[in-house]
C-alpha cells in the first residue's frame, strides 16, 4: 500500500480458524479477515495487497495451504477523518 502512496494508518488482522476433531488438532480452515484504515483507500489496492500477501508474501500461509488448510480472506476499509 505504501507502494502505491497510499495514507495507510493501520492494519489490523483478525482470525478465525476451525480446528480437526482429533488428535493433534490441527487447523484445518483459517479465515483472516483485515481491517485497514487509512484516507482515501481504493477497494481494489486493498484487495489487491491482501491477494499478493496470501499468494506471494506470507510464507506461512502458503505452507499452510500446501498442507490442506482451507485459508480464506477478506477486508474491510476504515476510512479516517
Amino acid at each position: 500500500m505504501r507502494k502505491g502512496r497510499y495514507d495507510l494508518v493501520k492494519c489490523i488482522a483478525e482470525l478465525t480458524t476451525e480446528r480437526v476433531d482429533a488428535v493433534p488438532a490441527v487447523f484445518s480452515k483459517i479465515h483472516l479477515h483485515f481491517k485497514v484504515n487509512g484516507h482515501d483507500l481504493k477497494a481494489e489496492a486493498v484487495a489487491r495487497a491482501v491477494k499478493l500477501s496470501a499468494e506471494k508474501y506470507c510464507s506461512a500461509s502458503i505452507m499452510l495451504g500446501n498442507a490442506g488448510v482451507a485459508i480464506t480472506h477478506s477486508f474491510e476499509i476504515i476510512e479516517n477523518d
